[in-house]
């Protein structure tokens, strides 16, 4: 009888730590915050996606805290994951966590922004930032007739290694017509004494970022447009170019913009083609958002991530330098959305649903 107990007893031990091995995380995934809905949005397509491909995963936030950040990388190391998928608060900051998943053996899939500074990256799932940054330069030049009009500068956060690629790609448009006076920019002191300066340093660009950043923040981006508005005289405002860093930015700028009596007409920019932005375009109150299809960037990381699994390497169509190493990436196409195609390109296409917007 006993050796029948100790037999039983076995095999539900086994059978117990066979669950675990089962139950093992495969791909942890660590995004800023849940505060902004482009990453609810990340979050719900990953898990989706992932549930799909038959492969477990487990999602954590930073909320905006880089010491939260790498508590939570640490936290899925010890659940045993095989890869590491990390959208990254401060670029450099994210070294130290990348290096710890490096350590444990755990593959380190950089998302939509570069972990800098560090050799621990193995791949960069991203869209083309500069392209994005391009996309809003094109858009406000086509929009712009004559000389002296106000062009508004704004940035994302300077920890953010993308907000330097977007203000990259805006300014290699912008500031030719800046150059020539087309446009002025009204709130860059630093952008004006760089005006004839096309290929701008990291420096440079920080010194023009650091007047102009919103730090992401909505709350941040108001305050600053409100400043800038309130300093401006009659002659800056009138009709005015706003390049506005992301859509929760842009429309805290817009909504301060159009408050002023003294602004009589705007153009705005914005990306990640977020609900409240597409009603804020149809309504007539942004101008255009970057579409950066997340169902694409999901799907290449996920990719990415099957073939770590699986031992192989997954495919490589450009590389972006950090700091310290080349790092295989394949950057992801952007559309320009606008009043004109906002239709086609976001409820044709089934990226969100008609039923979320009034107004078509």
């Amino acid at each position: 009888m006993k050796r029948l107990y100790a037999v039983l007893f076995t095999l539900l031990l086994l059978t117990v730590l066979g669950t675990t091995a089962f139950a093992q995380t495969q791909v942890g995934i660590v995004l800023p915050t849940k505060d902004e809905p482009r990453w609810i949005q990340d979050q719900t397509r990953f898990l989706d996606a992932l549930k799909t491909a038959g492969i477990s995963a487990e999602v954590l936030f930073s909320q905006g805290d880089s010491a939260k950040e790498k508590a939570n990388v640490e936290t899925l190391i010890t659940k045993g994951i095989k890869v590491l998928i990390i959208c990254p608060q401060d670029g450099t900051a994210a070294a130290a966590a990348a290096d710890e998943a490096r350590k444990a053996g755990v593959k380190v899939i950089s998302y939509d922004r570069l972990i800098r500074d560090t050799a621990s990256v193995d791949y960069y799932v991203t869209f083309d930032s500069v392209q994005v940054g391009a996309a809003w330069g094109n858009y406000l030049v086509s929009k712009a007739a004559g000389k002296g009009n106000n062009l508004y500068l704004y940035a994302g956060a300077a920890s953010d290694n993308n907000a330097f690629l977007f203000f990259q790609g805006a300014w290699s448009i912008l500031q030719p017509k800046i150059a020539d006076g087309t446009f002025i920019v009204r709130n860059s002191n630093k952008a004006v004494a760089l005006m004839k300066k096309a290929a701008l340093t990291r420096d440079d660009q920080a010194s023009i970022i650091g007047q102009v950043t919103t730090n992401w923040s909505f709350s941040d981006a108001k305050n600053k447009a409100e400043a800038n508005l309130t300093s401006a005289s009659a002659a800056m405002k009138g009709t005015v170019y706003i390049c506005a860093p992301n859509d929760g930015t842009a429309r805290s700028i817009a909504d301060t913009f159009a408050a002023d009596k003294q602004v009589k007409k705007y153009y705005i920019t914005g990306q990640d083609a977020e609900i409240a932005s597409i009603q804020y375009i149809i309504d007539g109150k942004q101008s255009m958002t970057v579409l950066k299809d997340v169902r694409t960037l999901v799907s290449d990381a996920i990719a990415a991530a099957v073939a770590y699994i699986n031992g192989s390497v997954p495919a490589k169509t450009a590389t972006y330098n950090n700091g310290k190493i080349e790092v295989p990436a394949k950057p992801t196409a952007i559309i320009t959305v606008t009043k004109e195609n906002v239709k086609a390109t976001i409820v044709d296409s089934g990226y969100w649903p008609a039923s979320n917007f009034t107004g078509f």
